[in-house]
């Protein structure tokens, strides 16, 4: 389940092809296009950021898919980023329509992918450890996990449908109403939270439940895998290597910071990389994504500080895909506001609009890759020619 799950599940076909049984791909729509009906594969398009009927209907199945195992049989979940979105699966009592208004009003109010999946879990029969309480018993589970999360938090990639939830319905609360949305919330999702506090509904599963027995999660790539590679290809072009930390904070300033980074470096060749998943609060009717919001705030910054003519940037997604857009991210160099300013274009407007992708766009500067079918969130990486 998840971005890339069409490709993992291809990889572990050319692995274990005589032993695999049956096999469920959820995937979004992209997907379809690398399908061949000769693989043995169900394939179910699920959609993403937000949910919809295909997305509850490939969640139900993935329950079912569970629930079919028998007790000589080996579940191999292989889970990529998201999966919250592509399959789920509302409680007893929560619509459909309940998830993708709330989930659309948490992504709004800049809540962290964490607060996101807190609530996600809380509203769900599959995330959370659900997938585990469809097991019959003696049936384990093996996942392979691509983390699309900084910390590689197991129970926040793709909700956990296969680990513990240390999170609470109280939290979901908390959540909720630090987000100013809690009175804004549909009375089915109020009250079923309310019920859970109360003791009357059964929480996610616990760090300390007996069914996790039964599984073993293994992270194999994430972020830092990625930053390292392109390190690795850095240095076989000449540059010498710096960290900076997560992206994972406000995208502004996140943009901001990493552009006084780069103004501070002094030495030849160069390459500042990092990582991560810079969070957006929209407020504008322009249309972008973190990664090319970043992008925006970082040229800005640039132009404001010390010229340094020999300077690239690239912030993208590594799943190719930066929010609702085509795009995957843009490039950023010395020149991007002058050139701006020529084309008549307003950088501080687009800014506050949160129409990154118009602004990159008319300077060409959008990187446009198509989906990669991975997903270990965004990459930073900055060249300095002195």
């Amino acid at each position: 389940m998840g971005k890339a799950a069409l490709g993992m599940a291809r990889a572990a076909h050319a692995q274990l092809a005589d032993k695999i049984v049956d096999t469920l791909v959820v995937a979004p729509p992209p997907a379809a296009s690398d399908f061949s009906s000769d693989l043995p594969f169900r394939l179910m398009l699920g959609a993403h950021p937000l949910p919809d009927a295909a997305s509850e209907r490939a969640g139900r199945a993935a329950l079912e898919f569970v629930e079919r195992a028998r007790a000589d049989e080996l579940i191999l979940l292989l889970l990529s980023g998201g999966a919250s979105a592509l399959a789920v699966a509302p409680a007893s009592g929560i619509s459909l329509n309940d998830k993708i208004s709330l989930t659309s009003s948490l992504m709004r109010s800049g809540a962290s992918i964490h607060e996101l999946n807190t609530v996600r879990k809380h509203l769900s029969d599959l995330k959370g450890g659900g997938l585990l309480r469809a097991l019959k018993a003696d049936v384990r589970i093996l996942s392979l996990i691509l983390s699309d999360v900084a910390d590689n938090d197991l129970g926040t990639i793709g909700s956990g449908p296969a680990s513990a939830d240390p999170t609470t319905f109280a939290n979901a609360i908390a959540i909720l109403k630090r987000r100013r949305l809690w009175g804004r919330t549909s009375e089915p999702v109020r009250d079923r939270f309310e019920r859970g506090v109360a003791g009357e509904l059964r929480e996610t599963v616990k760090p300390t439940d007996p069914v996790l027995a039964r599984t073993v999660n293994i992270i194999v790539g994430d972020n830092q895998l990625a930053q390292e590679a392109a390190a690795r290809c850095a240095q076989r072009l000449g540059y010498r290597i710096e960290r900076e930390g997560s992206l994972s904070d406000d995208a502004e300033r996140v943009g901001r910071a990493l552009a006084t980074r780069l103004l501070s470096l002094s030495d030849e060749r160069v390459c500042l990389i990092s990582g991560g998943e810079p969070v957006v609060t929209v407020k504008g009717d322009g249309r972008g994504g973190r990664a090319q919001h970043c992008a925006l705030a970082l040229a800005i910054a640039l132009d404001e500080g010390e010229k340094r003519p020999n300077l690239a940037v690239l912030i993208a997604g590594t799943d190719g895909i930066d929010g609702p857009t085509d795009a995957a991210g843009a490039i950023v160099t010395a020149t991007t506001l002058a050139r701006a300013r020529e084309a008549g274009l307003e950088p501080l407007k687009a800014l506050a609009r949160h129409d990154s992708y118009t602004f990159f766009n008319s300077l060409g500067d959008l990187i446009v890759i198509g989906p990669t079918g991975t997903n270990v969130t965004d990459i930073f990486v900055g060249l300095v020619n002195s």
